[in-house]
């Protein structure tokens, strides 16, 4: 009797911890979080430009919290708006998404699609994010109407960077950009942005959904200042580690310390060094909508400050 009565303490013990850590999780993943980075990447006596990095809404039509927190962004003011992907997940969503947009599709923009932009989601186990990659893509779905969403953002002035190279000017500055669609699925055709980046410009700028080493190489070897990605939920639980969390998964081939954050690519290369890039991934604003959770890795919009070198 004694052995039973340990065997039910600690099963329920176990339960009590784990309802406990899922309310965490349910709970942390609408902590909305704004995101301020600073980066010296123009050139020496050029004003600072403001740039609102957005990624990965996931968005929903319920989900009011989250589109009342997206639609006050439009306060910030950012003279560019980098929007890479995962903006849908629902077929009711575009709508939702370009109203909570507001008053950011009044500022420059520029966007890419991901995955989830083009399928609709389904429930997944979660344990498997943190396998490895098996190679298979949920695209046997109904399609999301993601031409509805590219027209209603170029529509609204952004530009479509999807495997094309474009030219921006913001204020006095003028950004050269390339763009592919999303790594994920192998939609990217890096042949349709290959060569080196405009040396004319006052800054390059890359773009990609999902960070895959083959993009970022790439782009980095072209000589852009920076690559913009988003797709890996910053890992999305993320554990205790000495100094902060750490993940454990990107779902992508990109290591997991570089899950979220700004970095450099390759990751022990230092400004200057030819054939290199600053990498800034978004651990983006939402989740699958049927595993909505997160843990030490709140969702996020980052306000990224590029500074004269």
């Amino acid at each position: 009797m004694g052995f039973g009565r340990a065997v039910l303490r600690t099963v329920g013990a176990g339960g009590a911890l784990g309802a406990a850590v899922t309310s965490y999780a349910l709970w942390e993943a609408r902590q909305y979080t704004l995101r301020r980075v600073d980066l010296r990447v123009l050139p020496a006596g050029m004003r600072p430009l403001r740039v609102l990095h957005l990624s990965d809404l996931h968005m929903t039509p319920g989900q009011t919290r989250k589109q009342e927190w997206l639609r006050d962004l439009a306060r910030l003011e950012p003279d560019l708006v980098i929007d890479t992907g995962d903006n849908l997940a629902h077929r009711d969503s575009v709508p939702v998404v370009l109203d909570s947009l507001g008053g950011l599709l009044e500022c420059p923009g520029v966007f890419v699609h991901g995955s989830n932009d083009y399928f609709e989601p389904g429930f997944r186990n979660p344990i498997g994010y943190l396998l490895p990659d098996d190679g298979s893509r949920h695209t046997h779905v109904p399609q999301l109407p993601w031409r509805d969403l590219t027209a209603g953002l170029t529509g609204a002035g952004w530009l479509d960077l999807t495997n094309r190279r474009e030219q921006v000017k913001v204020g006095d500055a003028v950004l050269a950009f390339a763009g592919v669609d999303d790594p994920h699925l192998e939609y990217d055709d890096l042949g349709a942005v290959a060569g080196p980046a405009d040396p004319t410009a006052d800054l390059r700028l890359a773009v990609a959904h999902a960070p895959y080493l083959r993009v970022l190489d790439q782009f980095a070897a072209d000589g852009y200042d920076a690559v913009v990605a988003g797709h890996t939920h910053g890992g999305q639980v993320r554990l205790p580690w000495p100094g902060g969390s750490r993940a454990y998964a990107t779902n992508c081939d990109l290591e997991p310390a570089r899950a979220r954050g700004l970095h450099r690519h390759p990751a022990d290369s230092r400004p200057g060094d030819p054939g290199s890039a600053w990498l800034h991934v978004s651990a983006g604003l939402g989740t699958n909508p049927y595993t909505r959770v997160r843990i030490a890795c709140r969702p996020e919009a980052t306000l990224l400050t590029l500074q004269p070198r």
